[in-house]
């Protein structure tokens, strides 16, 4: 026996401890599979926990990690280039000091970013917006990096802060690291442009006396060219050649029959249905674009909009634009000038046919003329450029709410405005489409909302009640199909327009 006597209260040797404990549980209840209660309710909603799981970077499943991990990256990196041919070109030491600055802090954004740090306040750079973002960040995100937020919330955060880049510069505040691009991509758009301007050159006079039947035939066709223009996203299509950009903006019939049977929630006869009531309407009939893409898609937008000034569906064409480059192509008020002038007085095209340019400046001139008239009105509310969905909107920018919520129909253009409107959450694809955009649906007041997007991001929604079993074989049959912009949706929410707006 060993020497070493335990007292009659000591421990036993740590060799002797047992390392674990094993209860046996056979007599208790069987473990019930509890799933968690989606979506959350209306209370338990904020900006770091949506009404579904949220999407975030580290979700290696999603395309929020592709994005985060190397698309941001990407884009910023394209745009120091941009900046810095800009620095290349300038001669003024006050100017080149002034953009050399910028740029340095496009590269601390850019560490930033590949490093994945904690998201820190917005610089107070005299935007009105500053209060907005740091309140966010200190009431959902302290501790919070780019890869843990929300997706969505953190992609904007990135776009804000590569804006204060330049927002704190003397010479630089309004420059726009994308604007090259955003030109370059509707100039290679040569074969699309021209087949619509060659369509609807001329006014068609006799489109107000139309048959209904001739009118939904232009609507639908119209409406799929509206849609698919949305292709042409520069945040995903940063190196596509000229030949693929061709291959998405066809515009031919055949093209849009075949097509249509991608559009996997289709509410376009829903759709024609309420446009159509606008004919019995007194004037004003007004239809709101909550605008995307720049470039061939703001083409293809105000091509809609003319059919529909011209067949007197609608008298009044609101359009809403960001303050400031966002997102890469999304249309700022220097797209919007830049299109009409550069189809009326540009050389985009020098291999075009004088036939062609006229076609283009004679379309353009009647733009212009629309906008003169007050037919066609261009706005851009701050709210368009913060991190909130438009599950907010009612809340945080009431003026906006009850803005809308006066228009006939809100047309909400493209991926990023879709994202926003469901709170980009993984909500089942079989949920109806106005649960899934909240209050923009359930609010008193609140318009009807039409979604025209083609599917380049994880949340779908909208699909019908076998949407989750469709979704589920896609999954299985075409990988990626969430993120290819073969597929899209045109969904509808009928709102309560006419209700009175109530804050309360």
């Amino acid at each position: 026996m060993s020497d070493t006597l335990l007292k009659p209260n000591a421990a036993p040797p740590m060799s002797q401890a047992p390392t674990r404990i094993a209860l046996h549980l056979g007599h208790l209840p069987d473990k019930t599979d509890i799933k968690a209660p989606w979506p959350r309710s209306p209370g338990a909603v904020n900006p770091n926990n949506p009404p579904w799981p949220a999407y975030r970077g580290y979700h290696e499943f999603s395309f929020a990690h592709a994005t985060m991990q190397s698309r941001l990256p990407t884009i910023l990196g394209k745009a120091i280039e941009d900046a810095v041919r800009t620095l290349n070109n300038e001669s003024d030491e006050e100017r080149v000091i002034d953009l050399s600055q910028s740029i340095q802090r496009m590269e601390e954004l850019m560490t930033d970013l590949s490093g994945n740090a904690k998201l820190r306040p917005i610089v107070d750079d005299g935007e009105a917006d500053v209060v907005t973002w740091n309140r966010e960040i200190t009431k959902y995100f302290i501790g919070k990096d780019f890869m843990s937020a929300p997706w969505l919330f953190a992609e904007a955060y990135k776009y804000r802060r590569l804006h204060e880049c330049f927002s704190v510069s003397k010479f630089w505040r309004g420059y726009d690291v994308f604007y090259r691009q955003k030109n370059d991509t509707f100039s290679r758009s040569h074969e699309a442009v021209f087949e619509l301007a060659m369509r609807f050159a001329e006014p068609s006079g006799k489109s107000a006396n139309e048959s209904v039947e001739s009118l939904r035939l232009m609507f639908m066709e119209l409406t799929q060219v509206c849609l698919w223009g949305n292709s042409t996203d520069l945040s995903l299509l940063i190196n596509m050649t000229e030949d693929q950009i061709r291959s998405l903006q066809s515009t031919g019939g055949d093209d849009l029959a075949a097509t249509e049977q991608n559009i996997l929630g289709n509410h376009m006869e829903r759709l024609w249905d309420t446009v159509k009531s606008l004919r019995s309407k007194q004037a004003p009939r007004r239809i709101d674009f909550v605008l995307d893409n720049a470039g061939f898609e703001l083409y293809c937008d105000c091509v809609y909009a003319d059919f529909l000034i011209q067949s007197g569906l609608a008298t009044e064409i609101r359009f809403h634009g960001k303050r400031y480059p966002w997102f890469v192509s999304d249309v700022t008020k220097k797209d919007w000038d830049w299109l009409p002038n550069n189809m009326v007085y540009g050389n985009l095209f020098p291999n075009a046919s004088e036939v062609e340019l006229e076609a283009l400046r004679r379309l353009g001139r009647r733009w212009k003329q629309y906008e003169q008239e007050g037919k066609w009105i261009y706005e851009q509310h701050p709210f368009w450029c913060t991190g909130h969905t438009y599950w907010d909107l009612h809340s945080e920018a009431p003026d906006l709410f009850l803005h809308l919520s006066k228009s006939d129909l809100v047309i909400f253009k493209g991926d990023l405005n879709h994202r926003k409107l469901t709170y980009d959450c993984a909500a089942p694809a079989s949920t109806p489409f106005d649960i899934a955009i909240g209050p923009m649906a359930s609010a008193a007041g609140a318009p009807k909302v039409a979604s025209l997007r083609t599917i380049k991001s994880d949340v779908v929604v909208g699909l019908g009640s076998n949407g989750d079993a469709l979704a589920k074989r896609l999954d299985e049959e075409e990988p990626g199909w969430k993120i290819s912009g073969k597929y899209a949706v045109v969904l509808l929410s009928d709102g309560r327009p006419g209700e009175p707006v109530n804050f309360d």
